[in-house]
């Protein structure tokens, strides 16, 4: 791992190649799994102002677990995540005449009804946030439903924290992504000798 200002960062971002295979994939990181998505406390107040922008795109069932629930909640861990229909779909997706899951916050963010892209854990994905002490960590989630984007980035040679390099300066600016961006060349130097 290395520090970059306070975020200690896996070596893995550096490593492992990724890039989404929609395709593929069809969308299984919004439907798939125990939780919502991971928020900052900050994000629900967002989320709810997204609302009126993506209600139209959200299926029934979503729309009742707002209605009755809200757009987050506290998941077992006590972390606030986003609220699920089902035990397992993201209220906040959507589905293409294809079957393919999306998110209806971007679409409506690409569309230009919105300045609130989605929030930061799914903009940042396969990149996982955890806290230590002071310090943010940031690690790649291995899970089967990207098995794909795994092999398209290989066969592309792009890794992970390249592949998200938008969500990373969302998050941390562009003069920390820099730094991260000479790590990883430092890093791939030390490799190669």
């Amino acid at each position: 791992m290395i520090q970059i200002g306070d975020v200690i960062v896996s070596f893995e971002l550096f490593r492992q190649y990724f890039v989404c295979d929609l395709s593929a994939c069809q969308g299984e990181c919004c439907i798939e799994g125990d939780a919502g998505a991971p928020l900052q406390t900050c994000e629900i107040e967002q989320l709810t102002k997204v609302l009126p922008h993506v209600w139209g795109n959200l299926s029934p069932a979503a729309r009742n677990v707002i209605q009755t629930q809200g757009v987050a909640y506290v998941d077992h861990d006590g972390e606030w995540v986003t609220s699920i229909v089902g035990g397992k779909d993201c209220v906040f997706t959507c589905y293409d005449e294809s079957g393919c899951c999306h998110c209806s916050i971007e679409k409506a963010y690409r569309a230009g009804k919105t300045d609130f892209y989605k929030p930061i854990s799914c903009h940042l994905y396969p990149i996982r946030i955890s806290r230590i002490g002071d310090y943010d960590a940031l690690n790649y989630h291995r899970w089967h439903v990207c098995h794909a984007a795994e092999t398209l980035g290989k066969a592309k040679g792009v890794p992970v924290y390249r592949f998200l390099k938008e969500p990373l300066i969302r998050k941390y600016g562009e003069a920390w992504y820099e730094e991260l961006e000479t790590a990883a060349q430092e890093y791939a130097r030390a490799a190669d000798e």
